[in-house]
């Protein structure tokens, strides 16, 4: 998929689930449950043990499903996942090696960034879009809110603090999509042998970014 259509792909589902789990199989199995729920995008964080393997599999597996590398916090680790088949990069922190690895690949790169010089400085060098992360510690959506008014080109997606209770208020604030975590990836539902609460969560997300676009409710 062109780089072009990875990030239309981004901001249409509006969503990138964090996925973060103990083993090869728990992330598959993670994922599926988040994909039940129609939710199209995932990002493999490299803490999970195997990480690149579950991005290799989810790419082969699951065509339908756009797979990005997160927690990538260097150029080799970039490359890596990109040979694996990660369709976008992103790192909690500001790797400026990282961004010039994946524009050499014509990958989508989203590395982090939280205070106004950090994100103008990730733009500058060539983000795509700046996951401004911890979000929830800075004060939520009216965090973002605030730079949003001098920085209305740059696009961020918030990660950190981001919930059912504030997706709504995150998206009004003009995020280009959510970073969630384990409000979504519930790796303790999963561990009790109960995928469908994941299921349902995702599809109440789906509903939350569905009805701010005013494309109506559910999967």
């Amino acid at each position: 998929m062109e780089k072009a259509a990875v990030l239309k792909r981004l901001q249409e589902t509006g969503l990138v689930p964090v996925l973060r789990a103990a083993s090869v199989e728990k992330a598959i199995a993670l994922a599926e449950a988040v994909a039940a729920g129609g939710v199209n995008v995932l990002e493999v964080t490299m803490t999970v043990p195997g990480a690149v393997e579950v991005i290799e599999r989810l790419v082969n597996e699951r065509p339908d499903i756009l797979v990005g590398a997160g927690t990538v916090l260097d150029a080799e680790t970039a490359r890596t996942c990109i040979l694996a088949g990660a369709q976008f990069v992103v790192s909690p922190a500001l790797n400026v090696k990282t961004i010039a690895m994946c524009h050499r690949y014509s990958v989508a790169v989203l590395p982090g960034a939280l205070t106004p010089t950090e994100i103008v400085t990730a733009w500058e060098a060539g983000a795509d879009v700046v996951k401004v992360f911890p979000a929830g510690a800075m004060g939520g959506a009216k965090y973002l809110l605030s730079l949003k008014g001098p920085l209305p080109q740059i696009e961020m997606i918030p990660t950190g603090g981001v919930s059912l209770a504030s997706a709504k208020e995150f998206l009004e604030a003009g995020a280009f999509a959510l970073g969630v975590g384990s409000d979504l990836v519930d790796a303790k539902a999963m561990a009790a042998g109960k995928p469908e609460v994941v299921t349902e969560t995702a599809r109440k997300y789906m509903a939350i970014v569905r009805e701010f676009r005013g494309q109506g409710a559910g999967v």
